[in-house]
Order: C-alpha cells, then sequence, then structure tokens
C-alpha cells in the first residue's frame, strides 16, 4: 500500500523535514552515548508538539512511532539498569540499545521511502 506525503503549505519547516529532523535528533542522542542525550529528549517532545499538525498523514503514525520506541525503550533501559544487580542488566541493556536503533533506523527509512513505518510481530 502505497501513500503520498500531502502537499506542504511553503511556510515554515515542512512536516517531511521536520520529521527528518525529529529521527536525527533522536540518533544523535543515541550515537553520543548520552552526551548529547538531551539532542533524544527534544525529539520527543518535538513530536508530541507536532502531533496534533500531523494527524491523519503519514506523519502522525512516525511521529507515534518515535514517542512509543522512546518511552519502550526508557522502560528496558531503566530495568535493565536494575537487573544489572544480578548480572543480566548488561544482556537486556544491549538488546534494549539494539532494538532502539533497529527501530530508528527502520522509520528513518520508511520515511526517506515515503512509508509509515510498519511494526512487524
Amino acid at each position: 500500500m502505497t501513500q503520498a506525503y500531502p502537499p506542504e503549505d511553503g511556510k515554515g519547516l515542512s512536516m517531511r523535514n521536520l520529521t527528518h529532523l525529529i529521527y536525527g535528533l533522536f540518533a544523535l542522542g543515541l550515537l553520543s552515548a548520552g552526551f548529547f542525550g538531551i539532542a533524544t529528549i527534544a525529539a520527543v517532545v518535538l513530536a508530541y508538539l507536532k502531533r496534533s499538525d500531523a494527524a491523519g498523514t503519514v506523519y502522525a503514525r512516525h511521529f507515534d512511532w518515535v514517542i512509543k520506541t522512546f518511552w519502550w525503550g526508557l522502560l528496558w533501559v531503566v530495568l535493565s539498569a536494575l537487573a544489572t544487580f544480578i548480572f543480566i542488566g548488561w544482556i537486556t541493556g544491549l538488546i534494549a540499545l539494539v532494538w532502539i536503533v533497529y527501530r530508528i533506523i527502520k522509520g528513518w527509512l520508511a520515511l526517506a521511502s515515503g512509508q509509515p513505518p510498519v511494526a512487524e510481530y
């Protein structure tokens, strides 16, 4: 199923570019190993702020994707941090990090190809 991106009105930052910015900020926060962790938080805040503007478009799915990736990733990283006391947290933390990176790459590639991200279960 192919969905075309809606036409832009030419005012300000286009929704497509904004979505690229959100993915880029999220990735920057991950790649910097937390040094620019504020970039990841900024990406999620931006996704929350612009989600209503994107309602009914393909971009809304991308914003939801980023938000869900952040909250589920945070949950698993925190649980992994707690589990380091029983020495399994390092493994689960690494798995959580790989999952977060996978979701960001998958979503960003979907955006580049003009598709919404699709969760495969």
